[in-house]
């Protein structure tokens, strides 16, 4: 009887007020339609979590592969269900994801609302778009491997090694529409860079760093949130994609040093190149510094190809042309000749810097004239073995 009653007032009021204000559907009606309110991150308690996971790489195979751990392990985990967004069939994200039986979803068709409450994203490589971020409760989380704000982009790995860096680090993130890198800080961890580490080794290092971190992150999430921090304005620096033009050696302004911290950043996935009689000459199996002289024969012993650049030595022992050649090869298949018809000032194969123009370093250190060539090769000679 009384929600009988109800109904007839709410919809007289709803005439008058129709009438009154010219309004469509009615105050009341609306009230009454209004929907529940989202649950938020704030007001939920703790884990566990319904996680939808962005990632692509082995960095992102890392945290998936925990965050898993958790949801298929005793009761009372941090992860209540947990699926996977990824870019390619063929990304160790996604044949991860087949093996432990998680659902995968295409992108960029992904709908969050009302199914998951947080997100978390690792070496995604795609800008998450703003009407995605706000389907999420909580939010979403990154994992990004430097010390935020220094090293954002998509490679802070790869720069970490290439500049030197001694100290780099772990950074859990909130990630904000529009902009990478830029959200605020919910953890972080400073780890020591290993002396003559590559970048594979290192980014190896800071995964298993990530995952930690994301699982304790995620234990008291709405904390975190609670008292989280903006990245410091200073110190920012941008971490850009590796590209084969970074491979191309500048012998006459890289020193030994920069050309170690190269090799090791991206000599595993770009070979380090250079040019000889006007061929690309890709140099494998970075040795790092030489300490020899001109007419020392310790190197023809050990195998190693010697090149002369900035500030020193630096040697290789493989040369791949056509085919990848030991020094010896190399040596005996092509230099030999060579060597026999000149004076033994000239026996020196003259490598030069750059490139081809679709990835060529600079133009201004693309090739050496004949002239200065010729100079720099009797004085400091470009290579020995």
């Amino acid at each position: 009887t009384w929600h009988l009653q109800y109904t007839v007032q709410a919809k007289s009021l709803d005439r008058m007020w129709t009438r009154r204000c010219g309004c469509v559907g009615g105050a009341l009606r609306g009230l009454r339609a209004a929907p529940r309110p989202r649950r938020s991150c704030a007001t939920r308690p703790g884990p566990p979590w319904r996680v939808l996971f962005f990632g692509s790489d082995g960095f992102a195979a890392e945290s998936l592969e925990r965050l898993h751990a958790s949801s298929s392990g005793p009761a009372g985990g941090i992860v209540e269900t947990l699926e996977v967004v990824t870019l390619s069939s063929s990304a160790p994200v996604q044949r991860l994801a087949e093996r432990r039986g998680l659902k995968v979803h295409s992108w960029p068709d992904v709908d969050a609302a009302g199914r998951f409450d947080v997100g978390v994203v690792v070496s995604f490589g795609c800008l998450l778009p703003e009407r995605l971020i706000g389907q999420l409760p909580c939010g979403i989380l990154n994992v990004h491997p430097s010390l935020l704000p220094r090293w954002r982009g998509p490679a802070p790995v790869f720069h970490t090694v290439l500049h030197g860096d001694t100290i780099t680090g772990v950074t859990i993130m909130q990630i904000r529409p529009k902009r990478f890198d830029v959200g605020p800080i919910l953890h972080q961890e400073v780890c020591r860079v290993p002396e003559r580490c590559t970048a594979e080794e290192l980014g190896a290092s800071l995964a298993t760093v990530g995952a930690r971190l994301l699982m304790e992150t995620l234990e008291n999430l709405p904390e975190r949130i609670l008292h989280q921090q903006e990245q410091s304005k200073e110190g920012a620096t941008f971490a850009p994609k590796i590209n084969s033009a970074m491979s191309w050696i500048l012998w006459e302004q890289q020193t030994c040093v920069q050309i170690d911290r190269l090799y090791r950043a991206i000599g595993s996935r770009v070979p380090l190149r250079t040019v000889w009689n006007g061929k690309t000459v890709k140099l494998l199996d970075f040795v790092g510094k030489c300490n020899v002289s001109f007419f020392d024969s310790v190197l023809k012993e050990s195998n190693i190809l010697a090149v002369f650049c900035k500030d020193g030595w630096v040697g290789f022992r493989t040369v791949k042309l056509k085919k990848s050649l030991s020094a010896a090869d190399f040596y005996n298949g092509y230099l030999h000749q060579g060597f026999q018809k000149r004076v033994p000032a000239e026996q020196v194969c003259a490598f030069r810097s750059g490139g081809a123009k679709k990835d060529a370093a600079p133009t201004e250190h693309r090739e050496l004239t004949s002239t200065t060539t010729s100079r720099s090769m009797l004085e400091k000679p470009r290579s020995w073995w």
